[in-house]
């Protein structure tokens, strides 16, 4: 942390709980809450606070792992919605109303619009990262105190439905309305998800909570300066690498990597520990079960409301419905309760590449199949009754019962801050970018500690071609031959035919040479010897042999 005497100084530093390699970024979940905090400002004392400032990270954005950004903050004293920045108002004041000279931190209020909007808008004013302001107190915050003006968050935010429990709404829009009252709080942290379009987005975001972002606005606004540091450590890797998927049965973007991946699980063997993860919604948060206990959302949930999906088709009334993909959720995580705790899984890749072929078909007329999932588990190596009782077991899908293999998605799910399906996760850190073979396997070999990488990531990560390396143990370049190692036999062959063919042209030459000198010789005893009868043996007497 860099400290100036004469200025307060506010240290952001977490630890991550969930994090994207190739452009990574992260979101500190709830699980975490005691390990991360912002460091403690030395100067001046009033901003000192014990044990740090809670902060939470934008899932979008690209950060600089294992660095950190120590810049002054600016206070916009706006929401920053409107992509007109004046660049020359907020606090501390500055003479002749100056533009912030970057690089700068700022500091934004939240509201009105998405995470990602306002932190674009930074971006385009130069901002090297921002702090979004809270302005909704947590209701599990002791020591803070809502404006009792705000009753609407600024006033005029649109209404929204609060249908992803993080925050936003289903655009991803900072979802607070009619949460200010001072007699009120908000029961669920805020997650700065991605709302679609935050992939030109290159600078980090943290959410300040209330009680922390307060005493910085008002440093500010006293025109105090205040330097920040934003630290980004990287995961503390080690010999195992553990990645996580978060999907639905019917997400057709990860179709292709759930059926390809297999022998890239396989070859990481036990240096890796894969986990799935489906995505579903907690139908009692969603208003789906009544006061009277019953299913308000129909054919969309199971347990009566508790746990539901978005239907399939887009079709109420025929067709696979939302409980057929709750239902088929609970069958994959209990098919890998069962065959995955190795961390491979070969028989859930199995099932999954089974299923999509026989029964996942464009129109979804068998998706709710039970036949068809029994063939697929067949035909993958898994036994149906023993996924049936691990459905049955864990609470099933009937009636107003809790399921607990439910249950713990929908935690893990708040926890991790999953807003995107698919969403991968390497040693707790999203992945940013395309969720194929290559980039998978390259972040997974990345999060190896420094001599701990298995034998596959040193074969196969450079390689053009990660799948096909991984498949057929070797490493081919473009044109199928092989670039990485030479066996003992062939190096041998080729260092024999090279010494036969130099040695022979070094034969030929040889006797050309001698010819030459033979010729030449003999040029030379004509010009001063008379040629007569005892040629020949004028010839022998110089060593010239006919």
């Amino acid at each position: 942390m860099l400290l100036q005497s004469q200025h307060p100084v506010v240290a952001c530093r977490f630890r991550y709980v969930s994090e994207s390699v190739n452009s990574y970024t992260h979101h500190c979940g709830c699980a975490d809450c005691e390990n991360r905090s912002l460091r403690s400002p030395q100067i001046p004392s009033a901003l000192k606070k014990e044990g740090g400032y809670e902060h939470r990270e934008a899932l979008f954005g690209i950060s600089p792992y294992g660095g950190s950004i120590q810049q002054q903050v600016y206070y916009a004293d706006s929401t920053l919605c409107d992509a007109r920045v004046d660049a020359t108002g907020g606090f501390p004041q500055r003479a002749d109303n100056t533009p912030w000279k970057a690089p700068f931190i700022l500091m934004i209020d939240r509201g009105v619009c998405s995470f990602v909007s306002k932190v674009r808008n930074a971006q385009m004013v130069g901002a090297s990262g921002v702090l979004i302001a809270d302005n909704i107190c947590q209701c599990s915050a002791k020591d803070c105190q809502n404006e009792p003006t705000h009753n609407d968050c600024d006033g005029n935010e649109p209404a929204a439905n609060d249908d992803d429990e993080t925050g936003n709404d289903a655009a991803g829009n900072d979802d607070c309305q009619n949460r200010t009252p001072s007699n009120q709080c908000e029961a669920t942290e805020p997650i700065m998800a991605d709302d679609g379009s935050g992939g030109d987005v290159s600078i980090p975001a943290f959410l300040l909570f209330k009680q922390d972002a307060d005493p910085i606005k008002a440093a500010l606004k006293l025109n105090q300066i205040v330097r920040v540091e934003m630290s980004f450590p990287l995961p503390a890797p080690d010999s195992r690498v553990e990645y996580d998927l978060w999907t639905t049965p019917v997400d057709s973007v990860s179709r292709p990597f759930q059926s390809s991946f297999k022998e890239g699980a396989e070859a990481l063997g036990k240096d890796a520990f894969f986990t799935p993860h489906m995505y579903i919604f907690d139908g009692i948060r969603a208003g789906c079960q009544g006061f009277n206990g019953e299913n308000e959302c129909v054919n969309l949930c199971t347990n009566n409301g508790r746990y539901c999906a978005t239907d399939p088709n887009g079709d109420l009334d025929s067709g696979a419905s939302g409980a057929d993909v709750v239902k088929e959720s609970l069958r994959r995580l209990c098919i890998w309760q069962s065959y995955g705790k190795d961390g491979v899984g070969r028989e859930w890749w199995d099932y999954t590449k089974e299923f999509v072929f026989r029964c996942d078909n464009p129109d979804k007329a068998f998706f709710n199949n039970e036949e068809c999932a029994v063939d697929a588990m067949g035909h993958a190596g898994v036994d149906a009754n023993t996924v049936d009782r691990c459905m049955s077991d864990s609470g099933g899908l009937e009636q107003d019962s809790t399921n607990t293999l439910l249950e713990a998605e929908l935690s893990n799910r708040q926890a991790s801050g999953v807003g995107l399906i698919p969403s991968l996760f390497v040693n707790q850190a999203p992945v940013r970018g395309q969720l194929s073979f290559a980039n998978t396997f390259k972040a997974i070999c990345a999060g190896y500690a420094p001599g701990y990488e298995p034998s596959v990531c040193q074969k196969c990560m450079t390689c053009q071609d990660e799948e096909g390396c991984v498949t057929k143990g070797r490493c081919e370049g473009a044109a199928g031959i092989q670039s990485r190692g030479v066996s003992a036999s062939t190096f041998v062959s080729a260092m024999g035919i090279l010494t036969l063919v130099f040695g022979s042209l070094g034969f030929i030459q040889f006797r050309r040479q001698q010819r030459a000198m033979r010729d030449q010789v003999r040029g030379i005893i004509a010009e001063y010897m008379p040629v007569d009868e005892n040629q020949k043996q004028m010839d022998n007497s110089v060593g010239i042999k006919e």
